[in-house]
């Protein structure tokens, strides 16, 4: 049987890159290792947050999935840092996560020219460096045009568990095999990251008596264009804090060497920014507490996710540090918090367009390229899609810029600059964020998801219309952010042009196979590791200097004129 697209990988960059292809009419397969597990959220129960809400936002523009499940599943909604500028405030949504995993479920299901398989990919196959389909583990080999690897944290993973060491991509899951080694076969380099996850609680053992609840607002922020307010019933989080008795439970485990992190028992590089409660008490050992959010997983359970304290400490010292914060003194646990440890693609041997540099028609999204985070992975799997979808139409690439949106620079730092540690989305990544706010995404984005043919016309034409009116109605908050920051928008601007001309270069082939003279040897082999696509992408690779982007210019220049 032979598909257009074939999508490995059932997550939420699998979900949506198999829905962008189906939708715009690509016979497309997802292959997963469970169809009961589809979109499951692995770690926490929420969708958006600092940088992260902003992803969504964009996904919806483009016409994506991701925002409307979390709206029809969401039983918290909140506007982080509502008090600051309007760069830097995002929404959050909790989400029932049984009842996000079943709705994005449905609609993979009933989405026409989108086929399911469940099975696990073991290999890859290629002729004359073009993908032409998988080799599974039960169906034999499948063939098709382009294939988008979205295997999340399954790639060779390794689950941690005090001294406990296990095959899995997540508790319960087998991970995935051979793939690793079929990848590596086909030229591109791995690495080896590590990620880890919360213990969950019992809210019957937490006395809330004793905690600060946190409700959620109203009228709801929402991600999804035509929502107005939530469909599920709305509850409280609740805060607690750890303290200097939990941080000795902590120390001494470390010291005694009990923590996976620390003895050597993982080799992977953890998350700096959403570091577990081991690094925490580690690296600011100075600090006396930090704040932990206890958040509801879902209206039908009494599983309780406390966010900041993931661990892979064994289960006699969470549950000894847990019970030594308010709220938690006779705290029990329904699930012990753990590390996994997975093999990573060096995101520099992709395109901007996420298509693998060695193997034309190969895509890969999610945490594969090195990421964190649910939306860093939708984005990413949505922007496959649309590559996938236009390569195999013989229409322009979708790239966006880092001036256009967040999803421009997420993948623009990953292609350019790779990691060594998972990465996370951050405002304060954008250069000019105040250009990328929440609030004027449709103005942004919108465009070119119809564009495309994903955004559907009805939708975007209101999308237009709503942009209007919102410009021209003085009570209107887009319209009194846009005057408040007028000056400051006007003068940036200049620096966009020039950021978007020098985008718009394009370094001709040539100049990474014979070195332009004057360029230094250093330089030269820089260009040939990284290979990027345009002048503004070698700018930002560090070490290509001034003198160095001028050559590369006259060496464009040069092109231009004999082609």
């Amino acid at each position: 049987m032979q598909f257009d697209v074939l999508v490995i990988g059932g997550g939420h960059a699998g979900c949506e890159a198999a829905l962008c292809t189906a939708r715009l009419g690509l016979k497309t397969l997802l292959i997963t290792g469970s169809l009961d597990r589809i979109a499951a959220m692995s770690c926490n129960p929420a969708i958006g947050g600092v940088g992260k809400g902003h992803l969504v936002k964009e996904i919806d523009a483009l016409g994506g999935e991701m925002p409307k499940i979390a709206d029809l599943t969401g039983i918290h909604f909140r506007t982080l840092n509502a008090s600051r500028g309007p760069a830097v405030q995002a929404t959050r949504c909790q989400s029932d996560m049984e009842r996000y995993r079943r709705r994005m479920t449905e609609v993979v299901f009933k989405t026409p020219n989108l086929s399911l398989r469940q099975d696990d990919v073991v290999g890859l196959l290629s002729e004359a460096a073009q993908i032409t389909g998988v080799v599974t583990k039960h169906s034999g080999e499948i063939r098709a045009c382009s294939v988008i690897v979205t295997t999340g944290t399954f790639l060779g993973g390794q689950l941690h568990l005090g001294h406990e060491k296990m095959p899995g991509g997540r508790a319960g899951e087998a991970p995935s095999s051979g793939l690793s080694y079929s990848l590596s076969q086909l030229g591109l380099e791995l690495g080896r990251l590590k990620t880890g996850t919360c213990p969950r609680l019992d809210a019957r053992t937490i006395d809330y008596s004793e905690l600060e609840e946190q409700q959620p607002d109203s009228p709801a922020p929402m991600f999804a264009f035509e929502s107005i307010e939530p469909v599920l019933k709305q509850v409280s989080c609740h805060i607690t804090y750890t303290n200097t008795n939990t941080h000795h439970v902590i120390q001494e485990a470390i010291q005694s060497g009990r923590a996976p992190l620390y003895n050597g028992q993982i080799a992977g590089a953890g998350p700096r920014y959403c570091p577990s409660i081991e690094d925490k008490v580690t690296r600011f050992a100075q600090k006396e507490s930090h704040l932990i959010f206890l958040e509801p997983q879902g209206l039908d359970t009494y599983e309780v996710y406390p966010n900041g304290l993931s661990t892979s400490l064994p289960p006699a010292v969470q549950i000894d540090f847990l019970r030594s914060m308010k709220g938690l003194s006779r705290v029990e646990v329904t699930r012990w918090g753990y590390a996994v440890e997975y093999d990573f693609v060096q995101p520099t041997q992709l395109h901007p367009t996420l298509e693998t540099k060695n193997i034309s028609g190969l895509f890969c999204a999610g945490q594969i390229n090195g990421t964190t985070g649910y939306e860093e992975a939708a984005i990413q799997g949505l922007m496959a899609g649309l590559n996938a979808a236009a390569k195999l139409k013989h229409q322009e690439p979708v790239i966006l810029g880092r001036h256009q949106a967040y999803a421009g620079v997420l993948i623009d730092d990953l292609v350019t600059l790779g990691t060594e540690e998972p990465y996370r989305m951050f405002t304060s990544r954008a250069e000019h964020r105040l250009v990328l706010r929440e609030d004027n995404v449709y103005a942004r984005l919108a465009p070119i998801g119809a564009k495309t043919g994903l955004l559907p016309q009805k939708r975007f034409e209101a999308m237009q219309a709503f942009e209007e009116l919102a410009l021209k109605d003085s009570q209107s908050r887009r319209f009194q952010i846009e005057q408040k920051y007028a000056g400051y928008l006007s003068r940036i601007q200049k620096e966009l042009r020039d950021q978007v001309e020098l985008d718009a270069c394009v370094i001709p082939e040539h100049v990474f196979e014979t070195q332009t003279p004057g360029l230094s040897n250093e330089v030269f082999e820089k260009l040939r590791k990284h290979r990027p696509r345009t002048l503004g992408q070698a700018a930002r690779i560090s070490g290509i200097t001034p003198a160095a982007q001028s050559l590369i210019l006259v060496a464009i220049k040069r092109a231009e004129r004999h082609a």
